[in-house]
């Protein structure tokens, strides 16, 4: 007899589980009320791998609280479970693009559900594996190279690791920060601790307060129950502001008391809470130039950037592409069968000015992996102009032109959307049978791969 997989399955009705009983012969449902109090790490099972997730109606206030539900359990893959087709705009479809790597409506096509969550499970399983028999992640990846300047970053992450004063991280989009941050919470006496990270630039101004300083019951019109704010969720652990430099004034002036004393007031309430937490901030723009620009408060400045570590660029550390070339292959292809890489295209690496730094390198090769016609890696599949000669650009038949127009037009579509084969297949407006029948046309096995949201992507 098969040994039952483990699901989890997230709504604000857990306990009414009987729409999955299709499912239950090969699942076994772990159920989680978003409603609730984060879990802690020893209440999620390390072989949740794969969840459902059903938002339901959600007041504006409520889906930041869903959203940190999403990353505290830290699946590999999410399916969403919607009545019928969002809005394009919708915060339904936002928490899809963001966190799930499909999305089903209602009527649900058990069938199809099952296979889907089979699929992502096996995945997942293979990404575990490789990260247990040492196959590097997008966690680690981008801190990894033998160049001077992130040797002298990594001495710094381990020193500053030790130390409970607040880090500020700054570099251009693209070279590591969070990755830094993370490695900074998991180096650390903390690190058993909560891990939250306030994505300031999606901080709408109208939810400052509640989204990170909680409110309680009755504190405005739709405040049915007490609600923790991100900072109270990160006592004893890490809290990362991730962009603090795309702040409001206002909300960097409602941050004053925390970064001064630590303590906090939930909206609607009168009571200071105590807050323990170590404060991790990442900016792309020099804050001292906002200071100059009466767009950063230098108070906040003062508190946050007791220590700093500045991320290079990718072109100042050159000669680290080789390694990360082949490091994030073996993550991309799940360390079974990693590409190989020609000549031509690690001139083309090398030469390659990288504006998006590591993030763009891991998305070029991403895109390599789905669009490569040989055994090896092309300039051409990297989609850089800087390739060698004697390459053979030509398209020998209008077929073939075609075909190669299909497989370029699949591949970004899946790579904008995630691989939600839905969301692609209406960004290229086509039906999803259709877009099925391109895949399988157009080597179907590398395209079909839903490559979920990665874990620790450079930022």
């Amino acid at each position: 007899m098969t040994q039952k997989r483990l699901l989890v399955w997230l709504s604000a009705d857990p306990q009414n589980i009987d729409q999955l009983a299709p499912l239950q012969a090969d699942w076994d449902i772990l159920p989680f009320d978003y409603r609730q109090p984060l879990p802690l790490k020893a209440e999620v099972p390390s072989d949740a791998l794969v969840g459902l997730v059903q938002p339901g109606p959600l007041e504006e206030s409520e889906w930041p609280r869903l959203e940190s539900w999403l990353e505290a359990l830290d699946l590999s893959a999410w399916i969403a479970l919607l009545p019928t087709l969002p809005a394009p705009q919708s915060p339904v479809s936002q928490l899809v693009r963001r966190y799930c790597a499909d999305f089903h409506t209602e009527p649900l096509d058990y069938r199809r559900l099952g296979n889907v969550l089979g699929h992502l499970h096996g995945m997942a399983r293979l990404r575990s594996a490789a990260a247990i028999t040492g196959i590097p992640d997008y966690r680690t990846i981008v801190l990894n190279g033998q160049s001077d300047r992130i040797r002298s970053v990594r001495l710094l992450l381990r020193r500053f690791a030790e130390s409970d004063a607040p880090v500020l991280i700054t570099g251009e989009p693209g070279t590591g920060k969070d990755a830094a941050a993370r490695f900074l919470h998991d180096h650390s006496p903390r690190a058993s601790g909560p891990f939250v990270v306030v994505n300031c630039a999606a901080l709408p101004a109208s939810l400052t307060q509640s989204e990170l300083f909680g409110h309680e019951k009755g504190a405005f019109t739709h405040a049915l129950s007490q609600h923790q704010g991100k900072l109270e969720l990160a006592h004893q652990g890490t809290l990362v502001f991730s962009g603090i430099d795309e702040l409001t004034l206002a909300q960097q002036s409602s941050l004053l008391r925390f970064l001064q004393e630590g303590q906090i007031e939930r909206l609607g309430g009168s009571k200071s809470i105590q807050v323990d937490a170590r404060i991790v901030s990442t900016c792309c723009t020099p804050l001292p130039q906002l200071i100059e620009e009466k767009r950063f408060r230098s108070d906040v400045f003062y508190r946050i950037g007791s220590l700093e570590i500045r991320m290079p660029p990718l072109r100042q550390r050159a000669d680290d592409i080789p390694a990360l070339t082949d490091e994030l292959l073996t993550a991309i292809d799940g360390g079974e069968h990693p590409l190989g890489v020609s000549k031509a295209a690690r001139q083309a690496l090398m030469t390659h000015s990288w504006p998006g730094n590591v993030r763009e390198l891991q998305n070029r090769l991403r895109q390599a992996q789905l669009l490569h016609e040989k055994a090896v890696i092309q300039p051409q599949d990297l989609g850089l102009s800087s390739i060698g000669p004697g390459t053979d650009q030509s398209i020998a038949t209008l077929t073939a032109f075609r075909d190669r127009a299909d497989r370029e037009a699949l591949a970004y579509s899946l790579a904008l959307t995630r691989h939600n084969v839905s969301a692609a297949a209406r960004l290229l407006g086509i039906s999803r049978v259709s877009f099925y029948r391109l895949m399988e046309k157009h080597n179907g096995n590398r395209l079909r791969h839903p490559q979920t949201r990665q874990k620790g992507s450079p930022s």
